[in-house]
This record gives C-alpha cells, sequence and structure tokens, in this order.
C-alpha cells in the first residue's frame, strides 16, 4: 500500500499461539490489514506465510516481501528493513508466535521506527504472558517476566530462590519461561526448590483445545501429575 509524501505504518501483527482458529483468538482487524500488507518483517518465513494464509487464504503469496529477523541477524540490516516505510509503504511486523516486541526479537524494529518517526500500530492478538497472568489469580498489579531460566542447576535454584523473595518482597508476580521439552524437568526442580506455600501456577498450550491452566501450593501440585513435554508453557510463582 503505497501512501506518497507520507511515511508508511509498521503495524505489530500478532499471530495464535499454535494451531488454533485464527478466527477465534484474532479480530478482524487483523485480517483487513493483512489484506492490504504486502511487505513483513518475520522470524521465518515458513511460518509466518502459514499465518498469513491461516489469517487471510485469498492472499497472493507470491506478493509477499518478507524480510527475516530473528537472533542470526546482524543489526546492521534493520535499517534496511524499514526503508519501505520511508518511503511510504506500509510494513507488518509478525512474531513466530503471540506478540511482536513482547519476549521477541521484533522489539529492536519498533525502537528504531520511532526513531525514524515511523508510526508504529499494534494490533490486538494473544499475549500467553499476559493470558497467564490474567487466570492465574496472581497480583496483576505487579508483575515481572524474567524469560528463560539458567540451565546450570545451581544458577537456576538460585535464581529460583531469587524470584521467590521478590515476589514476598515486593508482592510481584513472578513470571518465566522454559524450552518445552525441558518442561517437565524444570517442574521437578520447582518442586523440589520452592517453599511448600509458594503458589505456582502453570498455564500451558494457551488458546489451544489442550489448554491446561492451574494455581496451587506447591505442597499441591506434588500431588498433581501433568505431562508438560513439549508445551508452551509460562510459569508464574508468588509468595506471601
Amino acid at each position: 500500500m503505497n501512501t506518497p509524501n507520507l511515511k508508511g505504518k509498521l503495524y505489530l501483527i500478532p499471530t495464535t499461539l499454535g494451531e488454533s482458529n485464527a478466527e477465534e483468538v484474532l479480530p478482524q482487524l487483523v485480517k483487513r490489514v493483512i489484506e492490504t500488507v504486502d511487505h513483513y518483517i518475520v522470524e521465518n518465513e515458513k511460518t509466518a506465510r502459514k499465518s498469513i494464509r491461516a489469517v487471510f487464504p485469498e492472499k497472493i503469496q507470491s506478493s509477499l516481501l518478507l524480510s527475516t529477523l530473528n537472533k542470526h541477524t546482524d543489526i546492521s540490516e534493520h535499517n534496511e528493513m524499514l526503508q519501505p516505510c520511508l518511503k511510504g509503504i506500509n510494513i507488518g511486523l509478525m512474531s513466530e508466535a503471540g506478540c511482536p516486541g513482547v519476549a521477541d526479537p521484533g522489539a529492536a524494529i519498533v525502537k528504531l521506527a520511532h526513531e525514524k518517526g515511523i508510526q508504529v500500530v499494534p494490533l490486538v492478538g494473544p499475549s500467553s504472558i499476559l493470558l497467564a497472568m490474567m487466570a492465574s489469580g496472581m497480583n496483576g498489579q505487579s508483575f515481572a517476566f524474567n524469560g528463560y531460566l539458567p540451565i546450570d542447576k545451581s544458577e537456576k535454584k538460585s535464581a529460583l530462590k531469587n524470584f521467590e523473595k521478590l515476589s514476598q518482597d515486593k508482592n510481584q508476580s513472578q513470571l518465566f519461561i522454559e524450552t518445552p521439552y525441558r518442561n517437565n524437568k524444570l517442574m521437578e526442580d520447582l518442586l523440589q526448590t520452592l517453599h511448600p506455600n509458594t503458589h505456582l501456577c502453570i498455564a500451558t498450550d494457551i488458546t489451544l483445545p489442550t489448554e491446561y491452566i492451574k494455581t496451587f501450593r506447591v505442597s499441591e501440585w506434588k500431588r498433581v501429575k501433568v505431562d508438560l513435554h513439549n508445551r508452551p508453557t509460562i510459569f508464574i510463582l508468588h509468595k506471601t
């Protein structure tokens, strides 16, 4: 979409959190934007094309111009990715799953867009972090997302103890994630490390038919059997 003498907009386009029906979790505005935008900055071209097709099947795939942004992308390439906006062409920024810029490399592009005076337009869509927090029953007034835990066992234990102390001292819920194939091991570490009275929320497969969201004290979780292997999961703890 060309806009003479004006800069294009950078649309932050959400995607589904898995193999869920796009029409059930994404508003119509997302479809209208995808219908008109041909330039995209994406984490993975194959999954981005699949996401676009799921939202707007009529989209002509050959019309799409995709730039790849991931942990291997050199920062020197960021400026080039935004050049269409400077020429009046709208761009869509898509995360691998969920909302762009949130626990996502797209944040660097959003920051650069602001520096260049490009209007950034966030579109409504599913955020696993926010949805997990909403459903946890924990403190939605004060919470922190901490990303991935350390792999080293002693460092992981130290991080968990630190999160537990922060949650108690600041009355602040602490969120974190793990590589899905390590989820069950992390669950074991949580039950071994955390105080029995600490509240722990497990939110997995959010928005999918297999969605599972439960909050119990650690002592209660020890009596629950749940398989989290290879299932995208948000972990939240809060010690009062």
